[in-house]
């Protein structure tokens, strides 16, 4: 990496510090890694294009989730992308525990499986993630109640047939 020039070398710490998340963060939109790895990459291609200035590491973070959670939305509403069929691949490296919630909040709407991956997974808080979706803090605080409910409704209902 040292041959590359300096705004290159920002670009590829970038893509390293920030693949993992923004590739989670797609999945819970797209729910296949294919898909969300193809998310992912238009995301740093825009960041190439563009390349704002970022105030900090946190506006820099909040800025890659968002263009990520756009990209997904305009990808998920296009005429091309509702006449395909998924493939269900294989989905992230997950814990035996990990692969049975994470299937649980891929059962939760779009809206929801977004605010529980920033809340609980990223650790934002409602003020943060209301910030980054730019949704009112009241709405966030909303869905992640109602994402809570619908998933110990899922998990009890998971558990108790077990």
């Amino acid at each position: 990496m040292s041959s590359l020039n300096p705004e290159y070398k920002k670009i590829a710490e970038i893509v390293e510090k920030y693949s993992d998340l923004l590739l989670r963060v797609a999945f819970t939109y797209m729910k296949n890694i294919s898909d969300s790895e193809d998310m992912v990459q238009e995301v740093f291609l825009k960041l190439v294009k563009e390349y704002p200035s970022f105030e900090t590491d946190e506006h820099k973070k909040a800025w890659l989730i968002r263009v990520t959670v756009n990209q997904c939305k305009n990808r998920l509403k296009s005429a091309w992308f509702r006449k395909t069929e998924p493939i269900y691949d294989t989905t992230l490296s997950f814990s035996d525990e990990e692969k049975f919630v994470m299937n649980a909040v891929m059962e939760l709407p779009s809206k929801y499986r977004s605010v529980i991956l920033l809340y609980y997974h990223e650790g934002y808080s409602i003020k943060e993630i209301s910030n980054i979706l730019e949704i009112k803090e009241s709405t966030i605080s909303s869905q992640l109640q109602r994402a809570r409910s619908q998933l110990k409704s899922k998990l009890k209902e998971d558990f108790d047939y077990e």
